[in-house]
């Protein structure tokens, strides 16, 4: 038995529920899909005898009944108190979560849940969701209407009425205001994010292994014959182009695809209750639920080649929701589309321009400086490294030959980071900006700064600088303000916390 928040409230208080009924046709599929493995080696094991497709018959029954099974006994309730979900039949298990602690909604439902109006609901409670069972419960089959009520029950903490699921609603629900909508020619940005390379290495991958349970050799394919005996008859260098425009038309047309499954549909609004709504999702949707309560920030990203064709993306930071990778975070506020209205989408979220107009401090040349000897050490070992393996006869001299190309690509990236640098501190937040490959301005909110560390490594003492660290709850839980001079450190963190260093001036 696990369960999280205080003792469970009395059962008068609340009747245990079930999830719908139409989860008797979801729960089964999914176990007859998780079972094929195990299904096909009853298939391989029985075909020696003959019995092949009878134990495979006898593995989809079970495989069915366990799906039944799970449905019978699993239920659920919402007291004043908690949202307790019960499982299991030998083994029993009962999760709770205090409903102090919720600290976001998430609604979610792939094809097979949408064509029968259900959705999964998954009750967020912060930190503790990182562990390998999550701190959170989640409620694999409500009826959309109910789920809806639930989300604003728990959330907002209104007035409540019955719902037709019996659970519980506002009374009455004001008008959404709508902040941001997926606009068709945003679909242009999709071919900087690079998404398409995640799915072209996965869809690769799977290949790959198919064919080589099969005994398949791709090089022996008619198709793979045809091109490269057209390739070979061009000049390499001729060759090598084609390829290249080959891959980026590839990846191009993958990541709009998968821009377009995770983010069609598009929408952010604020509820007048106090939250902020965002949904997307083609094939399969999501809903995420976050408490302005919770909100600590914002933070603007622009990868480098999303960067390059003028867009940005922003994501929240919230208690409560982590710092995810990929289009399934939880913590969008905006996809990948043109950097002005990411912006003006961070201020209508911060409901203030001045974190995200106000104009940075530099970190001054000693910042600088340690930007370009870091890269052109890098650099330097990767040509040293070629030139011996030249010398030695290990590989040709046109490896140290290429080599050398890092240096200008060190120079580069040094001068991007360099003009990355950046902080401020407004009336309400500290601006951190910093990164290259990906350039990241986190405006947290004051208020939610619980401490702030200064560390000092060898070579920062040596340039007088030091990395400002501001830890909270939220998010990546700790926002640094890189390589900046010690006095201008603690004047930042004066101005960020007022009074945090007034015991160690005293000392």
């Amino acid at each position: 038995m696990s369960a999280e928040g205080a003792a469970p409230a009395p059962a008068a208080e609340a009747p245990w529920r079930r999830l719908s009924a139409r989860m008797l046709l979801v729960h089964p599929v999914q176990e007859v899909v998780r079972a094929m493995p195990a299904l096909f080696g009853l298939v391989v094991a029985g075909s020696g005898s003959g019995q092949g497709g009878r134990w495979a018959l006898i593995g989809v029954a079970l495989a069915i009944a366990a799906g039944t099974l799970r449905w019978f006994t699993t239920r659920y309730r919402v007291t004043p108190e908690q949202v307790q979900v019960r499982r299991g039949l030998l083994r029993r298990s009962l999760r709770a979560v205090s409903r102090d602690r919720v600290r976001t909604i998430d609604v979610s439902a792939n094809p097979l849940l949408r064509a029968l109006g259900l959705v999964r609901l998954t009750v967020g409670t912060g930190l503790a969701e990182r562990g390998p069972r999550g701190g959170g419960v989640r409620l694999d089959g409500l009826d959309a209407r109910d789920a809806t009520g639930l989300r604003d029950a728990l959330l907002h903490d209104r007035p409540r009425s019955a719902t037709p699921g019996g659970l519980t609603a506002p009374e009455a629900v004001a008008a959404e205001t709508e902040l941001a909508r997926l606009r068709p020619a945003w679909l242009a940005y999709a071919p900087f994010t690079l998404s398409g390379v995640l799915t072209i290495g996965a869809i690769g991958g799977f290949l790959l292994n198919a064919a080589d349970d099969v005994h398949l050799d791709p090089r022996h394919l008619g198709v793979v014959d045809r091109a490269g005996d057209a390739l070979g008859g061009v000049p390499l260098v001729l060759a090598i182009v084609v390829a290249l425009l080959a891959v980026a038309l590839l990846v191009a047309v993958c990541s709009t695809a998968g821009y377009a499954l995770a983010f069609w549909g598009y929408r952010l609004t604020r509820n007048p209750g106090g939250t902020l709504h965002v949904t997307r999702g083609l094939l399969s949707t999501r809903a995420t639920t976050i408490a302005e309560r919770r909100l600590r920030g914002v933070e603007l990203s622009e990868p480098l080649l999303l960067r390059w064709a003028g867009g940005a993306r922003c994501d929240a930071i919230a208690t409560g929701l982590g710092a995810g990778r990929g289009a399934e975070r939880g913590t969008t506020l905006f996809p990948p589309g043109p950097r002005a209205a990411a912006a003006h989408v961070a201020e209508d979220v911060l409901r203030t321009a001045e974190p995200v107009t106000v104009a940075l401090t530099p970190h001054g040349p000693r910042a600088r400086l340690r930007r370009y000897s870091r890269a052109f050490a890098g650099s330097a070992v990767l040509v040293a490294a070629a030139g011996a393996g030249a010398i030695a006869g290990i590989w040709p001299d046109t490896v140290w030959e290429g080599a050398l190309v890092t240096v200008p690509l060190a120079a580069a990236l040094a001068a991007d980071r360099a003009r990355s640098l950046g902080h401020a501190v407004t009336t309400t937040a500290l601006v951190a900006r910093a990164g290259s490959l990906v350039r990241r301005r986190a405006m947290l909110s004051r208020e939610g700064i619980i401490g702030i560390t200064l560390r000092r490594s060898f070579f920062q003492r040596r340039a007088g600088l030091c990395t400002l660290t501001a830890t909270t709850a939220a998010g990546r839980q700790a926002y640094a303000v890189a390589d900046v001079p010690a006095d201008e450190a603690l004047r930042v963190c004066d101005a960020a916390v007022p009074g945090l260093l007034d015991v160690f001036r005293a000392g």
